[in-house]
């Protein structure tokens, strides 16, 4: 019987301990901010508070743990080996995993991969960092698909995925990883152990060093690395992303080939069709007239803020703000100036985006004046509506974190939810 100790609870913690549990483990826990959830479920399981200067077989280190942190480096230093829920899963139970990552798009790409295979027959529940935990999803699985951020890949090690898609790299979590090498470096370990039996999903231009049979993709084809087409051009539900849409198709035809399982093109076409966009990225979650309100709360990187202003309908009244994390705004100078008529800043750094598009791009700006998170919201959706005199979208596409108004970016994206609704509403009355 292992005996482990699980550092950092929350929602990652807590399926670690739900899996020691069903594992028959001894458990130990640390969480310098346990909730009552968090110690509820302790107790309910019998698992004590441990310590770093104790010997485990092995730690589980949840996501929002830096590697780096001084508790993981002594445990490591003390010859205690530190994983996360993505090795667990692989190393403790058989069922194949799909694991899919990126700076942008892996969220998309990772909710129509589960439900292309679902829809094909095959049971293929989604965790990891989509809600819920790998670990809470692995045990139903025939297959396993794994949304997979920087910082579970950074705690794998023998992790191998009989496939890997990585959407693009770009630049995110600076603060967390140091530079740009490092998180690239974390984001290629989902690749790392794959063999010549596995394949890794690219899209065409992206090099990765890998020992993987590769298929690429790119956004104007949806189609199996055959040639055959899955979705003509413009057949696609304006919810997904053709990127997603593309990788996704390559690695649902990749896993059904690995299980020995027929590709039905027809199959795949009214799976996607079919399929469900990932609520809070770029959701239309209103409209009135010509103007469609799109929410996507979550668009704080540069890669997936330029994706949703590409994908809307222009003009654009863009709203922007929250808390800066370093994100780089001259990589969208062009495309606000090509699309984005005016945009509305709100929140703590709401301001300094909008004044440097006006600068850069010459996109005219409003700020709005309200400080408290729903109220400024809905301020900030009926300035942009209005400032589009009946056609075109109003896009939340923040660039910063939700941390200064909000408790999280869905909470964010629930208020701008609220406030087009309303605001349609009104203008209907």
């Amino acid at each position: 019987m292992a005996d482990i100790l699980i550092y950092g609870l929350g929602r990652s913690g807590r399926g670690a301990a739900r899996f020691a549990r069903r594992q028959g483990w001894s458990a130990s826990w640390l969480d310098a901010k346990p909730t009552a959830e968090d110690l509820a479920l302790m107790d309910e399981f019998g698992f004590r508070r441990g310590s770093v200067e104790a010997r485990y077989d092995f730690v589980v280190a949840a996501p929002g743990v830096p590697i780096d942190h001084p508790d993981l480096r002594r445990l490591r230093e003390n010859d205690v080996e530190v994983i996360g829920e993505a090795e667990v899963a692989f190393r403790f139970r058989s069922a194949p995993i799909v694991g899919i990552t990126g700076t942008a798009g892996k969220g998309g790409t990772s909710s129509l991969v589960s439900q292309l295979l679902t829809h094909v027959g095959v049971k293929a529940p989604l965790g990891g960092n989509f809600d819920p935990p790998l670990l809470d999803v692995i045990d139903d699985a025939e297959v396993a698909v794994a949304e997979l951020s920087s910082f579970q890949l950074e705690r794998v090690a023998s992790f191998r995925p009989i496939v890997a898609v990585v959407t693009n790299l770009g630049v995110d979590h600076l603060d967390r990883h140091g530079s740009v090498e490092a998180y690239h470096a974390a984001k290629r370990n989902i690749t790392r152990t794959q063999g010549p039996t596995d394949v890794l999903v690219l899209p065409e231009g992206l090099h990765v060093p890998t020992n993987a049979a590769v298929a690429r993709f790119s956004n104007d084809r949806i189609a199996l690395s055959d040639g055959r087409e899955v979705l003509k051009g413009g057949e696609l539900p304006e919810e997904h992303h053709p990127a997603n849409a593309a990788a996704a198709v390559l690695a649902v035809e990749a896993a059904l080939k690995r299980l020995g399982r027929a590709v039905d093109v027809a199959a795949l076409r009214d799976g996607l069709l079919a399929a469900r966009p990932v609520a809070g990225r770029f959701e239309t979650v209103a409209r009135r007239g010509g103007v469609r309100f799109v929410e996507d709360s979550i668009a704080t990187r540069g890669l997936a803020v330029r994706a949703a202003l590409q994908r809307s309908a222009a003009p654009v009244a863009w709203i922007v703000g929250g808390r800066d994390k370093g994100a780089d705004l001259a990589e969208l100078v062009d495309v606000a100036r090509e699309k984005v008529s005016v945009t509305v800043g709100f929140g703590e750094d709401g301001e300094k985006f909008a004044s440097y598009f006006h600068e850069h791009a010459s996109v005219p700006m409003k700020l709005v004046t309200a400080r408290d998170g729903e109220a400024a919201m809905r301020e900030a959706v009926q300035v942009a509506f209005e400032a589009l005199g009946g056609a075109g979208t109003v896009l939340l596409a923040p660039i910063g974190t939700s941390f200064d108004l909000y408790k999280d970016y869905k909470a964010r994206g629930e208020a701008f939810k609220r406030a087009a609704r309303q605001v349609a509403l009104e203008v209907g009355a």
